[in-house]
């Protein structure tokens, strides 16, 4: 795209052409000539953003909306992220201590949860184990176990708190590149009404599913299985009757559609990392933990675990210099329907 000045040189040259003049620097006529180049610049920025917006490929924001719209789709929303909080006393007590709905508790990061249902450590207990979920919507809300240390308000008697556990499950609103994809996934695989594209586009029309498999004839003709999963993994009860009571008002007659949970693969993860000289050693090794963790996601979902994209992802983590995968020892195979989920993790200096 032209700049003003060279918009500007080519005036001047045009008026010489026509005229035999020259325009002296700093003359009326010459800032003239740069204030309508620098107007037909901005003319042409226009157009050229113009364009972009009105195609999928190119469109940002509120535009790329627009297509989505007129593919049936919508930008998915913040998830709120969940997990558990473990309430402690110091000592027991002889009557139950009540933990009300809503009770607050936070990272050192002032990150909250709440509590989401009413709760009671038993008397002669230590500990209750209560459901939470973050305050604010996002991915901010998945924090690392042991992370969640104090409470706003401690109810009665109750002492401290944290999370065994990472809370896990918080997305943010979808960013464009993601929806892109999915509205031009609807051109590349037409939804019909009755095929897989469409069972799978409009599970992932749900805000807590990352993604989604369709089987075709699981229990022979006329029957279809839609399997989804959600960034902590595989989706809870709750979520899996959404998804069939929606899909039953929706199938064809006389199709059989099941909406169920995908199977799990164990994957245990063992890696040797050299970090970069002068680098904490420690903190490359939490850092390269913390990746591995967060990229076992739902995304996840009937994809292969390859060593290479396991290797990319460590070396690529800030601080490392080499690494060495002992486990899995090679390539793991993952059926459509099936989740690779983490087992155990171990990350260690390597020598």
């Amino acid at each position: 795209m032209k700049t003003a000045d060279e918009i500007y040189q080519e005036m001047l040259a045009g008026f010489g052409a026509r005229t035999g003049l020259e325009p002296r620097e700093g003359c009326d006529l010459s800032a003239r000539l740069y204030a309508a180049a620098a107007q037909v610049c901005a003319l042409y920025i226009q157009a050229d953003w113009v364009v972009r917006q009105a195609f999928p490929q190119t469109a940002e924001g509120e535009y790329l909306d627009l297509h989505a719209r007129l593919r049936g789709l919508e930008r998915k929303k913040p998830v709120t992220a969940r997990g558990t909080v473990r309430f402690r006393v110091e000592e027991a007590s002889d009557v139950p201590r009540s933990i009300p709905k809503g009770t607050v508790c936070m990272t050192a990061g002032l990150i909250r949860f709440e509590t989401e249902e009413d709760a009671a450590l038993a008397a002669g207990g230590l500990t209750a184990d209560v459901p939470v979920r973050a305050l604010e919507a996002g991915a901010a809300g998945n924090v690392a176990a042991g992370t969640i240390v104090s409470m706003a308000v401690a109810p009665m008697g109750i002492a401290a708190c944290s999370n065994l556990q990472a809370c896990a499950g918080g997305a943010d609103r979808e960013e464009d590149a993601s929806l892109r994809e999915r509205v031009l996934d609807t051109f590349k695989r037409l939804p019909n009404g009755a095929n897989a594209a469409f069972y799978e586009k409009e599970a992932l029309s749900f805000d807590q599913v990352a993604a989604a498999a369709v089987i075709s004839r699981p229990r022979g003709v006329g029957s279809v299985d839609v399997v989804p999963a959600t960034l902590a993994g595989a989706p809870d009860g709750a979520l899996l009757k959404q998804l069939q009571d929606y899909f039953e008002q929706r199938r064809e007659i006389a199709v059989d559609v099941k909406v169920r949970a995908p199977e799990t693969v164990t994957v245990h993860v063992r890696v040797q990392v050299k970090p970069e000289e002068g680098r904490n050693g420690q903190e490359v090794l939490d850092r390269t933990a913390a990746a591995v963790r967060g990229w076992f996601t739902g995304k996840l979902l009937g994809q292969d675990i390859l060593l290479a994209r396991l290797g990319h992802l460590v070396y690529s983590c800030d601080g490392v210099a080499n690494y060495e995968i002992l486990s899995p020892a090679a390539d793991i195979s993952v059926a459509r329907d099936r989740l690779p989920v983490l087992g155990t993790l171990s990350v260690e200096a390597k020598a």
